[in-house]
Order: structure tokens, then C-alpha cells, then sequence
């Protein structure tokens, strides 16, 4: 046990945020904190820090544990390096290095004078042992790499850090703390300031950590790639799942379909005798047996099964925007440059009516420029910028928070954009926003971050133009507000163009991809799968081309003193003897997989039945017919849960068949 959250209690005024929350980390173990929104994700990371006090319950460490903290929001002081600001953070292992030469000085001195201590001597190692394991001997390499992950470029290590926006100092924070290698990492929402690449970076960073990790974060890729165990804030307490993201929402919704059965067995035998109650409660010979019953009622009352809040999910269809052209939008042969730092040159994009184009690429490629200039808030340096027939546009960014009027409700900054609606219409649109019942009265300056990201959101689409650019949308939303946004965006007839960390979003949104790097953009023409494939398969072939050109002048070296070589085939004409040999391979390969497949028939034949069997029984328990027969009812809960387990295995065969078939048949055709 590295951390032992024990039996923590936090109320404000008349709401109770944890009752009894209990949570033990271990050493190595990588925690996702996971609730709905105003669950007290962030409050439970600020008791664990000490920063918030508990009403009740205790907050334990192991001996000597290093905690580091990354909050939401931070902001840096001073004028020191990129560099040097980051390496001063790091004073536990300077401190260990200084105490290991402090100690193998005196272990010198006293072996001249006699026999060196033995607890000098256990010491020395265990501070130095230490040292070593937290890279005291590669301080600053290791800070050089970390800075490079998170997206800096060598040229900015030393540029003060007051020159760097808020988001850049957030990355700048994330660099102290994982250069301080603390035994405990707490991380709120790390991803909000990164880029795709640094997110991936920061995913292998997160994974190979050896210390132990707790994160909030509502990008679910992220957690899937990097955490083990998922601790859910829910009904007040904490409860562990042991694995990723996915697999928690797997076990939940388990878990979930086993308490509610229970919660209906409960209810059906409360009305059962209740109306025996009811029938003889007041008659002499049966008013024994009414009392027992009543007593039995109020036993299964006390013990009745508490659902856990579920998510939030309103359906909500958002207005249409005017219809446009075909054509929405066109930057012809434009160029951007700042000084003498160019972006972009001799480049050129045209975007269509129903296209959804994610910008993709590293920090300070200049996505954020594009978008800008797609807009109109930025003119090209050349080029020219042309908008399709009926082609409005809107913008979402981070600084757009700030427009909202602190004075106002909720409900006075919609009425503020869309007048003409009645306050039913209104209450619907920010009910789509998770603003439920009193959030509407709120006061935008009593808001949170995400709350006040979700009212900008809001008041944008309330009329949405043909063209939407989104900037980082997801920055402080939760998990149901992103999937509100993706539901959203998924549907909206228009054009989208968005930039976003948050991989799940862009996979489930984009049907374009703009790569923007090197000063170059490049269109791909599919999703985001598809982008990834692309470049995975252009740099193996940019690999492949650097190896055949450095072995062509060794090759070239053998053919001037090796004999002379028989002549070769003319290119694209085989000989007969290649032909007859190709046959044989092929016979020879579909004789070998002819078990693999006859079994994935099997296995696809299989899958098709259950998982129609599988529908089925969803809507069957979802009849209130079923419910009132509980042989019925417990049988088809059986054979429902035995699919549960059957659908996935059978899955993962399917899936481990096919990847033997294609790899042998590359193998052997190759």
C-alpha cells in the first residue's frame, strides 16, 4: 500500500459529495478516477494533497512516499529558462546527490581511520540506490526529453517562461513534476493543454511509470492506453474495477444488470405481501401473519438495493444551419509567415457541405493559424480566401469563455442569443447541455470551468452556421458532456472542422484528416483509421527506400568484381518456372489454412446466431411480461449472462483467426 484513502466524508452546506469513500493504491498501480460531473473528482484529489480537509475519514502514505500534484489550472512566476525552471524543480534528487557525495566523503574519511559505521554504510546505499533510480545521473538529459515530448522544441528550452501562454505553462508544470518522479502522481485532466502527439507521447510516459498513478481525465483512449484499475465516485463512495476504461464500463453495465434483477426481485416481493397486508391486516385470524409480513416489508426496505446515478443523456436536435453550396469554403495557393518564420507556402484547400476535417499534426505546425484563417480572423500572407453560396461561420475557442457575462444566468446568456425562443425551448437546449432544473438560474460566475465550456458551446449552436471550427472543444467538458458534443457533432448537416486531443472525438467525428507539418498540408480522404494507416505505411516505405538506396552502392560494389550475371526477365514478365512455382506456393498455403478456415465459418456462423439471440433477450427483459414470471425471468437472466461471457471470446477467436489468415497469406505470397 503506497496510498490509503480511508473512510473519507466531504458535505457543502446540504449536498454530500463522499460518504464512507474508501480507495487503496498500491505501488506501480495507474488509477482512472472516473463520476458524473460535480461527483467531487477534483475535491478528492485536493484532500488526498491536503489542500481541502475531510469532514471525516483519513488520508495515509507509505513511509518516505513523494507525492506530486498536477492541477487543472497553474501559472508560473518569474523569468527563468524553459530549461533551468524545470531542473529546479527536481530538489529531492539534487538533494539525495548532495547527501550521497556528503556520505561517500566521510566513508572515505573514516576508512582511513579505522572501520567505516555500518549504518553509514546502509545509508550511502540506500540514498544512492535512490538517486540512481530517479535518474539523478541524467537530470537534465531526462528533463531535455520530457520538455521534447511534451511538444517543446529545442530552441525553446531556454526561453523564459513568462513568454509561454497558459497552456504552454501547464506543459511546462507537467515537465517539473515528472522530472521530480514522485512515488505518487496525481494528474487533473493532464490532457487538456496537449496536442494528439504529445497525448500519445504522454500515454508511454504514464504506462511505464513505475511509481503509482491516479488521473482524472475524460479522454477515454487515454485511459484505455494507459490505466489498470478504474476508481467510479459514485452513490457518494468509491468502487474499484480492475482494468482499463472499457473494461470498467463492461463490468459496470454487469454489475448494474445483477442489482437491478435483485432491486426487482425486492420490489416484487414487497407488493407480493403487501397485498396480503392489505387484504388482512385488520382481520382477527390473520393479523399475526399481517404483522410478520409488515415486518418482513420494512426489513427488505432497509436493505433495498441502491441503484448507482445514472449517466445523463438527453436527446436533443439541434437547428439546422442554411443550407450552402457544395462548395463551403476555398484557400487557393496561400501562404502564411510571421517575420521570417513561414508556416505554410504554396499550399491549397477546398472544403465540401457534410465534410467533418480534423487538423492534425505537432504543436506549432500552426493548426490553430489554419483554423484562423478558415475564419477569417487571420488573411493569408497570400492567397486567396473564398466562401461558398450561404456560407456562415462560426467559431469556438478556449477565450470565448471569457465573453460570457458574469452577471447573467444560465438562462439570460441563451435568451441573450436566441430571443425568440420560449424558456420550455430554452430549459430543452440546456437541458441537452446538462443544465438540469435550478443549473439554469446559476450565475455564470459561480460556474465551473466545464460548466461555462458547455454555455459557450451552447450559445453557439443555437443558431449554428454552415461552417463550425471548433478549437479544443473538450477542454473541461466531462465524459457525458463530450459524448453530448460527439452525438452533436455526428448529426450536424453542415461542415465541421475541429482541433482536439481527444482521439475517441476525432475518430468518432472526422471523415477527413488534415495533416499539417513541415510546412506542408496533407488531405487524407478518410477517417481517422485511415489517416494513421497512411502515415504508418509511408514512413515503412520512406524506411524501406533509405535502407535500399544505402545498400544499392555496396550492391552495385559486388556486381563489379563478382561474375558476370545472367541476364533477367524483362520487368513485369515472368518466366514459366516462376509462374509453375507461385501455383505451388498457393496450393501449398491454402492446404495449410484450409483448418483455419472451415473453423472461422464455424465461428462466424456462431457469432451470427448469438448475438440475434443476444438482441432478443435485450428486448425481452426489457417487457414488464417477463418480470411478472420469475422462472421466466431467472432463466432468461442466465442465458443472458452466458452470452456476456460467450459473445467476447468468441470474438476474440474470430479476430485471432483472421489475423493467422492474413499474415500467412502475406507471408506466403510474399
Amino acid at each position: 500500500m503506497i496510498l490509503l484513502v480511508d473512510k473519507i466524508e466531504k458535505s457543502f452546506g446540504a449536498r454530500t459529495l463522499f460518504t464512507g469513500a474508501t480507495l487503496q493504491v498500491n505501488a506501480g498501480e495507474r488509477y482512472a478516477l472516473v463520476g458524473p460531473n460535480g461527483a467531487g473528482k477534483t475535491t478528492l484529489l485536493k484532500i488526498i494533497m491536503g489542500i481541502d480537509s475531510p469532514d471525516a475519514g483519513s488520508v495515509t502514505f507509505a513511509k518516505d512516499a513523494n507525492v506530486g500534484y498536477l492541477e487543472q489550472e497553474t501559472k508560473l512566476a518569474g523569468d527563468s529558462s524553459v530549461i533551468r525552471e524545470v531542473m529546479d524543480a527536481a530538489i529531492e534528487i539534487k538533494t539525495m546527490g548532495e547527501r550521497a557525495a556528503e556520505l561517500q566523503l566521510k566513508i572515505a574519511e573514516a576508512g582511513e581511520s579505522g572501520e567505516v559505521p555500518q549504518a553509514m554504510l546502509d545509508e550511502y546505499g540506500h540514498v544512492q540506490d535512490r538517486f540512481e533510480r530517479l535518474g539523478g545521473y541524467e537530470l537534465e538529459s531526462n528533463a531535455r526529453q520530457i520538455l521534447a515530448g511534451l511538444g517543446f522544441k529545442p530552441t525553446d528550452f531556454d526561453q523564459p517562461c513568462s513568454e509561454f501562454s497558459g497552456g504552454w505553462q501547464m506543459r511546462i508544470a507537467l515537465a517539473k513534476l515528472f522530472l521530480r518522479h514522485p512515488d505518487v502522481l496525481l494528474l487533473d485532466e493532464p490532457t487538456n493543454h496537449l496536442d494528439l502527439e504529445s497525448v500519445q507521447w504522454l500515454r508511454g510516459f504514464i504506462s511505464a511509470y513505475d511509481g503509482a498513478v491516479l488521473i482524472v481525465s475524460h479522454d477515454r483512449a487515454f485511459m484505455d492506453a494507459c490505466v489498470d484499475h478504474v476508481a467510479a465516485l459514485e452513490n457518494r463512495r468509491i468502487t474499484t474495477y480492475t482494468g482499463n476504461y472499457s473494461s470498467y464500463l463492461k463490468q459496470r453495465e454487469d454489475n448494474l444488470e445483477q442489482m437491478r434483477a435483485k432491486r426487482a426481485a425486492q420490489e416484487r416481493e414487497i407488493a407480493h405481501m403487501q397485498v396480503f397486508v392489505d387484504k388482512f391486516r385488520y382481520k382477527p385470524t390473520k393479523a399475526a401473519q399481517a404483522q410478520e409480513r409488515m415486518r418482513r416489508i420494512e426489513q427488505i426496505k432497509s436493505e433495498l438495493v441502491i441503484l448507482p446515478e445514472g449517466h445523463k443523456h438527453v436527446n436533443f436536435k439541434f437547428p439546422d444551419p442554411p443550407r450552402s453550396g457544395d462548395m463551403v469554403i476555398k484557400l487557393e495557393d496561400f501562404a502564411k509567415r510571421y517575420g521570417s518564420k513561414t508556416l505554410y507556402e504554396h499550399a491549397d484547400l477546398t472544403l465540401y457541405r457534410g465534410d467533418r476535417v480534423a487538423l492534425v499534426g505537432p504543436n506549432g505546425a500552426g493548426k490553430s493559424t489554419l483554423l484562423k484563417m478558415l475564419i477569417g480572423q487571420e488573411p493569408p500572407t497570400e492567397g486567396v480566401r473564398s466562401l461558398g453560396t450561404n456560407v456562415g461561420v462560426a467559431y469556438y475557442a478556449q477565450h470565448q469563455l471569457e465573453g460570457l457575462k458574469e452577471g447573467n444566468t444560465v438562462l439570460q446568456e441563451i435568451d441573450s442569443v436566441a430571443p425568440a425562443w420560449t424558456v420550455p425551448q430554452q430549459r430543452s437546449l440546456l437541458g441537452a447541455f446538462l443544465f438540469a432544473g435550478e443549473d439554469v438560474d446559476k450565475r455564470v460566475g459561480v460556474l465551473s470551468g466545464g460548466e461555462r465550456a458547455r454555455l459557450a458551446l451552447a450559445k453557439m449552436l443555437v443558431a449554428p452556421e454552415a461552417l463550425l471550427c471548433l478549437d479544443e472543444p473538450t477542454n473541461h467538458l466531462d465524459i457525458d458532456s463530450v459524448d453530448m458534443l460527439e452525438n452533436a457533432l455526428k448529426s450536424f448537416p453542415g461542415t465541421i472542422v475541429l482541433i482536439s486531443h481527444d482521439e475517441h472525438l476525432v475518430r468518432a467525428v472526422a471523415n477527413r484528416v488534415v495533416d499539417i507539418r513541415d510546412g506542408k498540408l496533407t488531405v487524407y480522404d478518410g477517417d481517422y483509421d485511415y489517416y494513421l494507416f497512411k502515415r504508418e505505411d509511408l514512413a515503412a516505405r520512406a524506411a524501406a527506400g533509405e535502407a535500399q538506396s544505402e545498400s544499392a552502392p555496396k550492391q552495385q560494389d559486388r556486381q563489379r568484381t563478382d561474375e558476370p550475371q545472367a541476364p533477367s526477365p524483362r520487368e513485369g514478365k515472368k518466366t514459366k518456372e516462376q509462374r509453375r512455382a507461385e501455383a505451388a506456393a498457393r496450393a501449398e498455403l491454402n492446404r495449410r489454412l484450409k483448418g483455419t478456415k472451415d473453423r472461422l465459418k464455424k465461428v462466424e456462423a456462431e457469432l451470427d446466431v448469438k448475438r440475434a439471440r443476444y438482441d432478443e433477450l435485450m428486448v425481452l427483459m426489457a417487457s414488464e411480461e417477463l418480470y411478472a414470471d420469475q422462472d421466466k425471468f431467472n432463466a432468461a437472466l442466465l442465458e443472458y449472462n452466458g452470452l456476456k461471457q460467450e459473445l467476447p471470446a468468441l470474438e476474440d477467436e474470430w479476430l485471432e483467426l483472421s489475423t493467422t489468415i492474413e499474415e500467412e497469406t502475406a507471408r506466403g505470397l510474399a
